[in-house]
């Protein structure tokens, strides 16, 4: 399902996190250089988001977080750097963290080689931290190798784990309108939230 649809059927202030992991062009873009080998090759066949997109879904997600609830989206440091200010122009979602997760591998690059990814973490409006972030011993530099890679996209469990309870409740629901490969519903199951997410691609982990 489109993850665009899925937000749109969300009651307005009804989800306290999203967790967003759209499909950015930055490192396509930056290392295009027709030598990529086979894994970005692979990722070049998933359907890419332009800015314009993944500014559509944040519009959405600002919608139906409740005030002072949290969307976290990774990027790469090419949207680190450029754009990531001008994707939540006309919404109420303001950068408060970001954490830095070292994947314990090296990987991609031309000039300097990709080691890690970044979770950018934007709170709507009105920005708070007493009662809303319960965890302080998450560090901003987070080192998790992958146990089980069952998609491009899969995601360091433990963190998100550790994420899910510092700003949610047990029994409360965690969107993810780009699961990929459903490493937030792993997470979320094992925190005891509830989990509505899709994926444009068939779910290639049979869940």
């Amino acid at each position: 399902m489109d993850g665009l649809l899925l937000l749109k059927k969300l009651y307005d202030a009804s989800i306290p996190l999203v967790m967003f992991d759209p499909q950015y062009r930055g490192l396509f873009d930056q290392l295009k250089y027709g030598n990529e080998g086979k894994k970005l090759r692979e990722r070049f066949q998933l359907p890419q988001m332009p800015d314009t997109v993944i500014a559509s879904f944040l519009k959405e997600i600002d919608r139906v977080l409740i005030p002072s609830g949290h969307v976290m989206m990774w990027v790469d440091k090419f949207m680190l750097i450029n754009s990531i200010h001008s994707l939540v122009t006309g919404t109420s979602l303001k950068v408060v963290d970001f954490i830095t997760w070292d994947k314990g591998r090296i990987g991609l690059g031309y000039r300097t080689r990709k080691k890690s990814e970044y979770l950018v973490i934007f709170q709507k409006l009105p920005v708070r931290i007493k009662g809303i972030w319960k965890a302080h011993d998450i560090p901003d530099i987070w080192t998790e190798k992958l146990v089980k890679k069952n998609h491009t996209h899969a995601k360091p469990v433990q963190l998100l784990k550790k994420l899910i309870e510092a700003v949610t409740n047990i029994g409360d629901t965690i969107v993810d309108p780009a699961a990929g490969g459903y490493s937030t519903l792993t997470s979320a199951s094992e925190v005891k939230r509830n989990f509505l997410g899709c994926d444009i691609l068939p779910n290639l982990n049979g869940m």
